[in-house]
């Protein structure tokens, strides 16, 4: 059974509330960030505090540690104190594959996520998504814009090549892939606009960094329950003309072959999956 990633949200490390806090919240996975979100002067500290709060009990949610990078004098600390105790270390603006050797070394037990964020990630995605340590990729599309001197646009047109190429590369190597975050949280038609977006892209979910935004992208991110029931069909039908000698079956006016079958087999596994997690 696949764990969902629906809803992936940014907790920073010295913020201890909101780290309690984060053991109700219907997110899907935590990122627990030692890196932007925490001040040069509080990350000793913070990687302290993140260690004693990673001992709670945070149910079913991945909790996953977004380590400062090891050119920075936190980095090597960072990746050494979260070698276990963690579902996952996330490494910041990795730019090729060999930006996760080293993290590995330090880090021999626990995967890799990666921070896709760099005009170079972008385009040496399908190297970091091929390195065997990994098993999940986040888009960081503020610092991408950032580095394209990009535009905000509602549409993400100035996005769409470099989260293709991620894409892409998630599929191609079997790795997670999140979207990047939603900066207005208060908007909640243009956060569900985006998430429908990379729904529809193919993203596994999306990056929030506001306990509000969860409710519209777990919704978003889930089997809807027509979705639901039309895989079930789906799977009757095609199982009933197999039985019949056909390779083939129609459901509501639409040949069914094997290929959407396996797409059914999917979409009632994840509806499973979040019904798991929902208790």
């Amino acid at each position: 059974m696949t764990r969902p990633y629906r809803s992936v949200l940014y907790i920073p490390a010295a913020n201890p509330r909101a780290m309690e806090k984060a053991q109700s919240l219907a997110a899907d996975a935590i990122i627990f960030d030692l890196e932007d979100a925490v001040a040069p002067a509080e990350k000793v500290a913070a990687r302290e505090l993140l260690a004693r709060a990673l001992q709670a009990d945070y149910g079913g949610r991945a909790r996953i540690v977004r380590i400062n990078g090891l050119d920075t004098e936190w980095g090597e600390g960072d990746a050494r104190a979260f070698a276990s105790g963690a579902d996952a270390v996330l490494v910041p603006k990795v730019s090729r594959g060999a930006d996760l050797d080293r993290v590995a070394a330090l880090v021999p037990d626990t995967p890799l996520w990666a921070m896709m964020e760099t005009a170079e990630g972008m385009l040496n995605a399908a190297e970091i998504a091929a390195h065997p340590r990994l098993r999940g990729m986040v888009m960081g599309t503020n610092d991408l814009a950032k580095e394209l001197n990009s535009r905000f646009r509602a549409d993400r047109l100035p996005m769409m090549a470099g989260l293709g190429l991620c894409l892409l590369a998630a599929r191609a190597h079997g790795r997670v892939i999140v979207d990047g975050v939603f900066n207005a949280f208060k908007d909640e038609d243009g956060l569900r606009a985006e998430c429908e977006q990379g729904r529809d892209m193919g993203f596994d979910g999306k990056t929030l960094i506001h306990p509000a935004q969860l409710a519209i992208a777990n919704e978003v991110f889930a089997p809807s329950a027509s979705e639901v029931e039309l895989a079930r069909r789906q799977i009757e039908a095609f199982d009933a003309a197999t039985a019949q000698g056909k390779g083939v079956a129609v459901v509501d006016g639409r040949i069914v072959e094997n290929l959407h079958v396996e797409t059914a087999r999917a979409t009632l596994a994840k509806a499973t999956a979040i019904a798991e997690l929902a208790g």
